[in-house]
């Protein structure tokens, strides 16, 4: 009988004759055979084709008929390449570049952080009622000068010359000089310490004597309704402050008989003569009003609007509540990092923090409005360094105290009227009613109402115009519409990937042995083993 040797070398088994079984290369008399068809334990089968463990990764041709993906079907069909085949692959290669280009736009799109504006009108309840604050354009009343005072002061406010001598002037009354010549004879006048914040708050006009009559709802509100507080313009008054003692005022109507009417007194009378250009004397001749929430400082000379004597005038006002992004859909300021203590972060905060710092570091104290507990400039102080300081933050362009608009704020825009006042017939009853002269009210009085136009407020806010989830949306349409993808479509991309890498991985791991370390089996071995066999 003829036996037909099938021999493998540099393997742990073998395959020897056609009975099927395999021969080791150590194997002794009596060793288990094996069968020739199984796999054996280093991956080679009797055809010395090498498999693994491991499921081999899909070929592109399975894995384009399995996908979701549109087009890929047709790309690879698994025949052979084909004109069909080709118009395909050019309009899915056209798909994906548009889709590509529409989503890197989107992209782009986001990332410049659009935003827009709402408008919306907001019927109230009731609303809280506006501070006012009300500051005489006139800082100082010169007839409450004392001579101690005019020691101090009369150079700063071009009062007296070098020599403490009155500064005659050819525009100053015969009056005027003759009330100042008493106070300023020095002669043998020994100066004492002097106080600019005792100054300002004695000689600044008293509410007590320029409000001549005040109607909150029809009713009588006195001085006990305002508030002191100083600002630019010296000695100021607030209605409405929200303080502990003074709770916030609410109405619940709009309209002129739900607001507030003030009947003022300019007194010119006590107005510093004009003799010279100074911060500290003015031209003017009135109020100024500003209308602020109850949590902002008054920043009057900036913000506040003028009202003058001879007018009764009208103030319709509506509340506005703005609302702004912050970085980087905006520019605005949440947190309240301010030095000094507000209540708030707001613009007018901001920036009379930042200038009593700049004042401060210029000058080595602050002025008499400056929030902290630096020392007062002295009047020549104030003159040659503070006002000079405050006058470069104000007219120069740079970038010193520029203050980011508050994320939430709230202002009120002004409708303003007026009418003559008072009238021919008026001002006789005015004139016994107060003790004064008629022409006296022409020139010193005049009325102010202040009211909501109506009990609603108006929201401005910003918001977000493309957020995360319009960008997947247009990503995902754009998806759908050009190669019929979605998330899961991106799945299986990945997926397939991770098998091919698995592969890769698998095959590098099962890498046949080398010569050295495989096992050499003769052909004298096979033989040997073979005669062992029983035939059959």
């Amino acid at each position: 009988m003829h036996v037909k040797l099938t021999c493998s070398v540099e393997l742990d088994c073998c395959p020897c004759c056609d009975c099927g079984q395999c021969c080791c290369g150590s194997s002794t008399a009596g060793s288990e055979p094996r069968d020739a068809s199984s796999e054996l334990g280093d991956g080679t089968d009797i055809n010395g084709d090498q498999t693994y463990y491991r499921k081999q990764a899909q070929t592109m041709s399975d894995f384009a008929a399995d996908s979701t993906l549109h087009g890929l079907p047709h790309i690879f069909p698994g025949s052979p390449l084909s004109v069909r085949q080709i118009a395909w692959a050019l309009a899915f290669v056209g798909s994906l570049s548009v889709l590509l280009y529409q989503c890197s736009d989107r992209v782009k799109f986001y990332f410049q952080y659009p935003h827009i504006t709402k408008l919306d009108m907001v019927l109230a309840a009731q609303l809280d009622f506006p501070a006012i604050t009300i500051c005489n354009m006139n800082m100082f009343r010169w007839r409450q000068f004392t001579k101690n005072d005019l020691w101090y002061m009369g150079k700063p406010l071009n009062i007296l010359d070098e020599n403490n001598n009155l500064r005659c002037s050819e525009y100053a009354t015969s009056g005027d000089i003759q009330a100042l010549k008493t106070k300023a004879n020095f002669d043998s006048f020994k100066p004492s310490p002097f106080s600019m914040i005792e100054f300002a708050n004695r000689t600044g006009h008293q509410i007590e004597s320029f409000l001549l009559d005040c109607k909150w709802k029809n009713f009588t509100c006195g001085p006990e309704y305002f508030t002191p507080v100083f600002t630019r313009y010296g000695k100021c008054y607030t209605f409405n402050s929200g303080t502990p003692n003074q709770p916030v005022l609410k109405t619940l109507k709009g309209g002129i008989g739900n607001g507030v009417e003030f009947f003022l007194d300019v007194q010119q009378d006590d107005y510093m003569p004009a003799w010279g250009e100074s911060d500290e004397v003015t031209f003017e001749v009135g109020f100024k009003i500003q209308l602020h929430t109850q949590e902002e400082p008054p920043f009057i000379h900036e913000l506040g609007f003028g009202v003058g004597p001879g007018m009764q005038y009208y103030v319709s006002t509506q509340e506005q509540r703005i609302t702004y992004l912050p970085a980087p859909w905006g520019q605005c300021k949440a947190e309240n990092d301010l030095t000094f203590d507000f209540a708030k972060y707001t613009t007018s905060a901001c920036r009379i923090d930042c200038e009593t710092k700049f004042v401060v570091s210029q000058c080595g104290c602050k002025m008499v409005h400056m929030p902290g507990s630096f020392p007062i400039c002295t009047p020549d102080v104030y003159v040659e360094c503070a006002d000079q300081a405050l006058d470069f933050l104000v007219k120069s362009d740079n970038k010193k105290c520029v203050c980011d608009t508050p994320c939430n704020t709230t202002r009120y825009n002004l409708f303003m009227s007026h009418v003559k006042f008072p009238s021919e017939q008026a001002v006789k009853y005015l004139a016994r009613k107060y003790a004064k002269r008629e022409d006296y009210f022409r020139k010193n009085t005049l009325v102010l109402n202040v009211f909501f136009e109506a009990l609603n407020y108006e929201t401005i806010e910003q918001q977000k115009a493309y957020e995360v989830a319009s960008l997947l949306g247009d990503i995902g349409g754009q998806m759908g519409l050009f190669i019929g993808a979605s998330i899961l479509t991106i799945l299986e991309l990945f997926d397939y990937l991770y098998e091919v890498l698995k592969d890769k991985c698998t095959e590098r791991r099962h890498q046949p042995r080398s010569e050295s370390n495989a096992v050499s089996v003769n052909l004298e071995d096979c033989k040997r083993d073979n005669s062992r066999a029983p035939l059959s």
